[in-house]
């Protein structure tokens, strides 16, 4: 194909492939500790096309297969791949793994914006960062470790997940002290109970207290023990403008309870009153989707990835209805 390629057409390429491996080889080189998750089968199609001398510069999820079978198996794909390629110039030059982190670190977090921006499915998000990561990988002839010896694509795809993982994580910074705890709350209890004592450890880290996070709403607290509060068990007397307590993460849940409850409509009615909160409320859930992935817990990956996947259509209707009124008003 690079043979016969035109210089002046991207190549694209029609893929379909989700296989996870774990590897006892972390990407430090430590044997058995941070075991990284790689693909074999992207492996090979991308260390393929790129030693034919072609550049990826992009990979996009179509949906092509039955998100049905997502409430199955967490690992279905919901998308096929079209990775874009482009012929590589001969006079690329050799990169070092520092040069590649830099690159990806300075490069990664709009890219992952723009893929957020464009309602990317949680579920296909690492799929579709393999792109711009990618990209800076196959853009130099070769990159080499400290030692010479060249960085080969699977320790590539290792770093790229890696630095995904590093950029959900730095998006944290835009939410309130209620939702971080929230979040480091559900990655160790989900939406079990967990003694008191852990809770008020961690909310003293984040400069508050387990009372903060009952006033908020965001807890229940009895008994010694404490649980992050339930979709169905958030007050259905909701005034996020007259809310000072008001938080991403009770934003987002009541999204997701109004989706199910009362579909796309429901879902822009609460993103119409949570206004700014509300964009910011799909990136948590792309973060919480990741952590849910990880620990197997499918359902409730299921509720993220459905709420980014319907976005585009919640905020037309959330658009529309405060147009309506708007219009109501004037009248």
């Amino acid at each position: 194909m690079r043979e016969t390629h035109h210089s002046a057409y991207p190549l694209t390429v029609f893929y379909a492939f989700k296989q996870s491996e774990s590897y006892t080889t972390s990407i430090d080189g430590k044997v058995g500790e941070n075991a990284q998750i790689a693909s074999t089968g992207w492996e090979t199609m991308l260390e393929g096309l790129i030693k034919s001398g072609f550049t990826i510069t992009g990979t996009w999820p179509v949906r092509t297969e039955l998100i049905g079978n997502l409430k199955k198996n967490i690992s279905a794909l919901a998308s096929s791949i079209v990775l874009v390629c482009r012929p590589r110039p001969v006079d690329t030059p050799i990169a070092s793994r520092r040069q590649f982190l830099n690159a990806l670190r300075a490069e990664l977090p709009l890219a992952l914006k723009n893929l957020q921006h464009g309602s990317v499915a949680p579920v296909d998000l690492a799929q579709a960062s393999i792109g711009p990561g990618m990209s800076i990988y196959s853009r130099y002839s070769k990159v080499v470790e400290s030692d010479g010896t060249p960085l080969g694509v699977r320790t590539a795809l290792q770093l790229i997940n890696r630095a995904l993982d590093e950029v959900l994580e730095e998006q944290e910074g835009e939410y309130d002290a209620e939702t971080r705890w929230a979040i480091a709350w559900f990655e160790q209890y989900a939406m079990d109970a967990g003694d008191y004592g852990v809770a008020e450890t961690l909310s003293k880290a984040k400069n508050m207290s387990v009372q903060n996070l009952e006033h908020a709403g965001l807890v229940v607290s009895k008994g010694g023990k404490v649980r992050l509060r339930r979709r169905d068990e958030l007050s259905e007397a909701w005034r996020p403008k007259l809310n000072p307590r008001l938080t991403v993460w009770e934003v987002m849940q009541r999204l997701i309870y109004a989706l199910d409850q009362k579909g796309e409509v429901g879902a822009g009615d609460i993103l119409r009153q949570a206004n700014s909160q509300g964009e910011i409320a799909r990136d948590l859930a792309y973060r919480l989707y990741t952590v849910c992935e990880r620990k197997g817990w499918a359902q409730e990956a299921l509720a993220y990835n459905s709420l980014v996947a319907s976005w585009s259509e919640i905020s037309r209707l959330a658009q529309r209805e405060a147009s309506d009124g708007l219009l109501w008003g004037a009248g």
